[in-house]
């Protein structure tokens, strides 16, 4: 073993791998069918792209408004 290594060539990250799970999830088959579509375009697996939109908006905030009122017809 030596007694120092140098690491100014390393790459940080580089065999990090996040931590993922499988869980069942509903999703409404139009929201399923777009992201599938989306990701055949961009040659991406569709559980990707999922993913990124979820991650970015949790990553801006994450904010939903939901509101139960309904509106009135011409409102």
């Amino acid at each position: 073993m030596k007694k120092e290594y140098s690491f100014k060539n390393a790459v940080r990250g580089k065999f990090y791998r996040s931590k993922k799970i499988q869980k069942t999830l509903r999703i409404d088959s139009d929201i399923l069918d777009f992201y599938q579509e989306l990701a055949k375009k961009e040659g991406i697996p569709y559980q990707t792209l999922i993913n990124l939109t979820l991650r970015k908006f949790s990553g801006e905030g994450g904010e939903l408004v939901i509101s139960s009122k309904k509106k009135a017809v011409g409102e």
